[in-house]
């Protein structure tokens, strides 16, 4: 079986962001970039997959400017086959990445996609669940453990009560959560053997995808900082505080 595994540039996760001065958005001039750490596990489940010899091919795709190469190639190093660049200056909303994975997946007949849970620079958790719905697949979220058996995957989910298990039938749509797996190392040679993989370069136009989107950043704002803890001196200080001031009881 082909799989099908997203990738998204965002700023690595060791660096502090800052907000821009109009409130709009992140000020990322000059900062580091590399994948998505959600999909990064994404991309090690599927080249694990294909080496225990359930998956023929692994293509990695990622939706953003020129720059986005750079992730891909990091993708093709961890051990995927092929990349594709669906190139855009727009900003890609969810439901515009699923749409689009979803053109790709059917062109290219991939019976697995594999995606992260969500991206840290925006934590919508969005994307999988709608390119499920939209494939009119089934869909395993928060996956920290995935099995091929035959035409089926049985998914280990990450629940509230404990863990629940899937079996799933292909063609699937499956997110990785951070427990899935740790993704190994690049090594050099690795490094060196991507630069020679393919990566094909397309527009959303290809796929009849219009990048306008109904949704618009209002304001982004850091987290309101926490205040210094109090000593109380009894019991009765400690509920009344509770209830009074905190309003939890």
């Amino acid at each position: 079986m082909k799989i099908l595994v997203a990738v998204k540039r965002v700023v690595d996760h060791n660096v502090k962001v800052r907000i821009k001065s109009d409130g709009l958005g992140i000020d990322i001039a000059n900062a580091k970039m590399s994948i998505n750490p959600f999909c990064e596990i994404a991309v090690e489940e599927a080249v694990r997959l294909k080496e225990k010899g359930a998956a023929s091919e692994v293509i990695a795709v990622t939706i953003g400017t020129e720059a986005s190469q750079e992730q891909l190639r990091s993708a093709l190093a961890l051990g995927a086959d092929r990349g594709i660049l669906v190139k855009t200056e727009d900003k890609a909303y969810p439901l515009q990445v699923a749409k689009i994975l979803k053109n790709i997946a059917e062109a290219e007949n991939a019976q697995l996609v594999l995606l992260g849970k969500q991206a840290i620079d925006d934590d919508n958790n969005q994307t999988g669940q709608m390119l499920a719905a939209l494939m009119g697949v089934g869909q395993g979220t928060f996956a920290s453990e995935v099995v091929a058996n035959g035409s089926k995957i049985n998914v280990t989910r990450e629940i509230d009560g404990g863990l629940q298990i899937l079996e799933l039938p292909l063609p699937a749509v499956v997110t990785a959560d951070l427990r899935l797996n740790s993704p190994r190392f690049l090594k050099l040679p690795n490094i060196m053997a991507a630069k020679k993989k393919p990566i094909d370069v397309k527009t959303p136009e290809d796929f009849g995808v219009n990048m306008s989107s109904k949704i618009k950043t209002v304001k982004i704002a850091e987290p309101t900082e926490r205040k210094a803890g109090v000593t109380v001196n009894s019991v009765d200080e400690l509920l009344d505080k509770l209830k009074n001031e905190a309003k939890v009881i």
